[in-house]
């Protein structure tokens, strides 16, 4: 049996796309075709875009064009570990909005990080340092007291496997706290930056990148939901002719899909909102992929969350979920989901807003609770996607209940990161995630159909049905009607993967 690698054929605009980024490159002084490098030139910026809708292609291309450009001699660099800077070394980093984005990524073989986790870099303790250079092939292999030669073996093959400091340091039995000593802002910028889902950006993260990094490749999905205050603009909607490449959907790779599909035939300008419903009848009688039903499922509510259109469905449906489990308004069940809100800190303990966003609690991201901390107002947690997931913070926790203006908390820190409950999201915080399967919550999309409101000259409901239905992996699920399917099993967290490390992440002193 031959194990030789599969050959990938490119179809002609993903061919085309390839020989324009090989071209950026070559002007940034990375020579793909020779394989090999100059030195930076910091004279030179160059943004690019790389547009398709799901199906083209885009993280396919983004994946070759990885391996072509390490093999042309740049370093991937990632969140966790820079390593010395040298004046000839040439660098790439692979970024995404959200830790969800990131790891969908990862789990397609392509070494990512969230943007964030690039603009804060971890502070190494000295001793523990010389490990991170060693495994980065920067130095000697060090003599570490109460290490010994298996830890350091086991070290080296973790890292070998996955590219990951912080991971491979774990593998020889340290805690984060053992080796991390802090965060601080990125001060130097960087070189080369591949950003996944660029439809997220708002113009202050555009600029950031842009002040970062002067060779920018942008992937992203112009289908999708602008970010929100930008009129339906996304950032790569203002780059000149020549520097935006589309790419169509590439038949031979979504082959028998349904679920894609249905995404594409929302672009037909004469198809109703009744009449995509009954092309998703008749995908769903076709094929089991594609799921008409009349009940919302709650045991998949635990870890793939209901889309919906509007906060008042999104309130009710967390309402039902909770009471489908027993959960009171007092009381929090290992297990239960939740969506960090932000964090919620004075401007003056920075340094530990840094150390809580660094490890992955950002605005946006995914967490499951896993109980109370060993401290009043913490919270164990499980961070969806990150990359070291079980951390322990300070926790701000609010429920929302239909009709009440102020949510009810059922314990909380005076300060730290703040979270609401994640059984069901709005489709635009959907917006970079993918869940194996996803349920969509139609009723909220004929109301928006029914309203006749626009986004960038399309219909805002199929605007919201193509993001929410392409969240979908594996398995679609048409909800018609606002019903709650009881659970099977009570809530679990043992189905969740371990992670390399773990942090306590602690409130800052109060100042009186």
């Amino acid at each position: 049996m031959s194990n030789a690698p599969t050959t990938i054929t490119f179809s002609e605009d993903q061919a085309e796309a390839y020989d324009a980024i090989t071209e950026v490159m070559a002007k940034a002084g990375v020579d793909m075709l020779e394989g090999h490098t100059t030195p930076l030139n910091d004279a030179t910026s160059q943004v690019m875009a790389i547009v398709g809708k799901a199906g083209s292609g885009k993280t396919l291309l983004l994946a070759k064009m990885v391996e072509a450009v390490q093999e042309a001699g740049v370093d991937l660099i990632s969140g966790d570990y820079d390593g010395k800077p040298r004046k000839d070394r040439r660098t790439i980093a692979v970024l995404a909005p959200t830790n969800k984005a990131a790891s969908v990524l990862r789990n397609r073989g392509v070494p990512a990080t969230t943007i964030h986790r690039i603009l804060y870099t971890p502070m190494y303790d000295p001793e523990y340092e010389r490990i991170a250079e060693w495994l980065a092939g920067q130095g000697d292999k060090p003599e570490i007291e109460g290490l010994t030669e298996t830890n350091l073996e086991r070290a080296r093959l973790f890292y070998e496997a996955n590219k990951s400091i912080p991971g491979a340091l774990a593998a020889a039995g340290l805690k984060g706290s053992d080796f991390i000593q802090g965060w601080k802002r990125r001060e130097d910028p960087l070189d080369i930056g591949f950003i996944d889902e660029s439809s997220m950006l708002d113009e202050k993260q555009y600029e950031d990148l842009r002040e970062i990094f002067p060779t920018l490749i942008l992937f992203g999905d112009p289908a999708q939901l602008a970010p929100v205050g930008q009129s339906g603009e996304m950032v790569f909607d203002k780059l000149k002719d020549g520097r935006k490449l589309e790419l169509s959907r590439v038949h031979r790779q979504t082959q028998d899909n349904p679920i894609l599909d249905l995404a594409h035939a929302l672009a037909d300008p004469t198809v109703s909102f009744s009449d995509f419903e009954q092309l998703v009848r008749e995908a769903a009688a076709k094929d089991d992929r594609v799921v008409y039903a009349e009940r919302v499922e709650a045991d998949l509510m635990a870890r793939s969350p209901v889309l919906v259109w509007r906060n008042a469905t999104r309130i009710r449906l967390i309402q039902a979920f909770r009471g489908a489990y027993g959960a009171t308004v007092d009381t929090l069940l290992p297990g239960e989901p939740l969506i960090c809100d932000g964090i919620e800190l004075p401007l003056k303990h920075r340094k530990k807003r840094i150390d809580l966003e660094a490890r992955g609690l950002i605005k946006g991201a995914q967490v499951v609770y896993m109980g109370p901390g060993n401290k009043p107002g913490f919270s164990r947690l499980h961070v969806i996607g990150a990359e070291d997931p079980q951390v322990s913070a300070a926790s701000i926790i609010k429920i929302e209940a239909p009709g009440e203006e102020e949510p009810f908390i059922p314990f909380a820190a005076r300060m730290g990161a703040a979270f609401l409950h994640g059984a069901a999201v709005t489709i635009h915080k959907a917006q970079g995630s993918q869940w194996d399967t996803v349920q969509v919550f139609a009723p909220d999309l004929y109301a928006a159909a029914r309203a006749g409101r626009e986004e960038a000259g399309q219909p805002l409901w199929k605007r919201l049905a193509y993001v929410a239905i392409t969240r979908a992996e594996h398995r679609l699920m048409w909800i018609t009607r606002s019903m709650l399917a009881r659970p099977t099993s009570g809530l679990r967290t043992d189905d969740l993967p371990k992670g390399p490390a773990r942090l306590e992440l602690k409130p800052p002193e109060t100042e009186d």
